[in-house]
């Protein structure tokens, strides 16, 4: 049952769908709390972003950390990665994806006191985890695994946060089940599925970082146990620490596919065959891990070989995810005018930042997605591991395909939810260009210094054994940090005007339209719907994957502490 709670006065009447839920039980508070977890991601990308421009300069041979009170240039690492790694994803998939499956079911959640447990989870999270990165006493880097150890807030607060999104999940059960009650016999809504598959793979996925921290790590750092093993929590730590690429991606993918093709005037091909790239990202998400762990010792030879041909694997539905988008984009320009073979590329929507700005991430991913490809394969990961070539890759993957289509999707989502004309579309298209173009460039500059021997982690500024075929590496990565930078601050400068505007948001930014398709989700298998059987299916996946390697690596609680800065 959908919570009886009362509406809240509102500032402005909105219409299209944000009017339609502020009509119904709950739907303006759940409303305005999707709104907030969206605030509160863009805290976090405002603190990382800042902290990258530090990083950027650090590659320019100036070091600023202690000028702006930070300890020492890891202390700026762990604070960089944390918050647009995590809290920034996390935030913002909740606001995202909560908003979508309202949406999808055309009511709001089911229990509006869910949606603000979610947030304040997550806000108390956010608070505990600053607290201990802002007082250098968290200086474990994104990679948070034994001997490395923080402050317990640092860790309860990242417990906190992945709490908040199962608190997501399990609203999106219930509101599921209720859905079901009135709708016997309907296909799931496929902005809802894609939703779904999501956070249930994220559920899976997360179970290994929540055994690390709540089993070991907390009461590590508490002096309830004396010591812990490396090993293990490294392995814990990766069970969850590949999967959460695709709890940032698929929130992307969900505007992808959803929300973009519908902005080009293009038809998805395929209401089934999006169901099937849902289905396998969630099959096979988790059990990669370990391709992480290729030149761990301890770590049994033939699992590896395992997760690395999983890793392969899971690349498929993004294969297939490619055509399908551009069959949709050439549907859309062809059914504009476009004529020949490329004439319908210029009529998709470049001058609608929130689409605009999405293709241009899905651009930047092409170059990302190929190059994972690369650390995944056991005998090219040897010539990159732990080299500046694996941030080039991430940087375009979740820092440009995540981080960029979260920017387009703020574009529409917050004049949506505050009813409230986005400043300027033309700075949110330059913004979107920009912000691309620097990270190719800050990407391709990584991976050559990485293919050159530089090593991650380290602040090049003071190596000493710095090598001369760096230096143009570290010149693209600081020009191409500068551009990123100088695109963050073109996005809140729109977003700060926009919520500072007292001019009503036009009519595409009240409505939100989903994708249409040519072929139904009733003309595909309803096994394709049982979104139980196939949690079950996953579950058993990674039991048969990680189990050996658990009981294989034994268990040597012998470290201690370690806290070098």
């Amino acid at each position: 049952m959908i919570d009886e709670t009362p509406h809240e006065d509102a500032k402005a009447t909105l219409s299209g769908f944000a009017g339609e839920l502020d009509a119904m039980p709950g739907g303006r508070v759940q409303r305005r709390y999707a709104l907030y977890q969206a605030y509160l991601a863009f805290f976090g990308l405002a603190l990382g972003g800042a902290i990258g421009l530090l990083q950027a300069m650090d590659r320019a041979g100036q070091d600023l950390y202690e000028s702006v009170g930070l300890q020492s240039y890891y202390q700026g690492l762990a604070i960089h990665g944390v918050t647009l790694a995590i809290v920034f994803t996390f935030t913002f998939s909740n606001a995202w994806l909560q908003y979508a499956t309202m949406r999808g079911f055309q009511r709001p959640l089911a229990h509006t006191w869910i949606v603000k447990t979610s947030f304040w989870l997550s806000a108390t999270g956010i608070a505990l985890a600053s607290y201990a990165l802002l007082t250098n006493q968290a200086t474990v880097l994104y990679t948070m695994y034994a001997p490395l150890a923080a402050h317990w807030t640092y860790y309860l607060g990242a417990a906190l946060l992945v709490v908040g999104t199962w608190a997501v999940l399990a609203n999106q059960l219930l509101t599921l089940r209720a859905w079901r009650k009135d709708n016997p016999g309907e296909r799931i809504p496929l902005i809802v599925f894609a939703s779904l598959m999501t956070y249930l793979m994220w559920f899976i996925a997360s179970l290994g970082i929540a055994v690390e921290v709540l089993v070991f790590l907390l009461p590590w750092s508490l002096g309830l146990i004396d010591g812990v093993d490396p090993l293990l929590t490294r392995t814990l730590f990766w069970f969850s620490g590949h999967p959460i690429v695709y709890f940032w991606l698929l929130p992307a993918y969900t505007s992808w596919y959803m929300v973009v093709p519908k902005r080009a005037n293009g038809r998805l091909f395929s209401d089934p065959v999006v169901r099937v790239v849902f289905i396998m990202f969630l099959l096979l998400s988790t059990p990669v891990g370990l391709h992480h762990q290729f030149t761990d010792p301890g770590v049994d030879e033939g699992l590896k070989f395992v997760h690395g041909m999983l890793t392969f694997a899971v690349f498929f539905p993004s294969v297939i995810t490619a055509f399908t988008l551009m069959a949709a984009f050439e549907d859309g320009g062809k059914r504009a005018g476009g004529k020949g073979l490329f004439g319908w590329i210029a009529k998709m929507p470049w001058k609608d930042p929130m689409a605009s700005t999405q293709i241009v991430a899905m651009i930047t991913f092409l170059f990302g997605g190929m190059s994972g490809l690369i650390n995944a394969s056991y005998t090219v990961n040897q010539v990159v591991h732990n080299t500046s070539f694996i941030p080039g890759h991430f940087h375009m993957t979740v820092g440009s395909a995540v981080a960029l289509s979260f920017m387009g999707i703020a574009y529409w989502l917050v004049p949506h939810l505050t009813n409230k004309k986005l400043h300027s579309d033309l700075l949110g298209v330059v913004q979107g260009w920009t912000y691309g173009i620097g990270v190719l460039i800050f990407g391709r500059g990584l991976m050559v210094s990485g293919l050159n021997g530089q090593p991650r982690r380290v602040p090049i500024n003071q190596a000493s054994y710095a090598n001369p075929e760096w230096f143009e590496g570290d010149a693209l990565g600081a020009i191409g940090g500068f551009l990123m930078v100088a695109a963050g601050l073109m996005f809140f400068y729109n977003l700060i005007r926009t919520m500072a505007s007292k001019t009503p948001a036009r009519e595409h930014e009240l409505a939100f339209e989903v994708s249409d398709v040519m072929v139904p989700a009733e003309d595909g298998p309803a096994i394709l719907d049982r979104v139980g059987f196939w949690f079950v299916a996953a579950f058993a996946l990674v039991l048969l994957a990680y189990i050996p390697a658990f009981i294989t690596q034994g268990f040597d609680p012998a470290s201690p502490m370690w806290q070098p800065w």
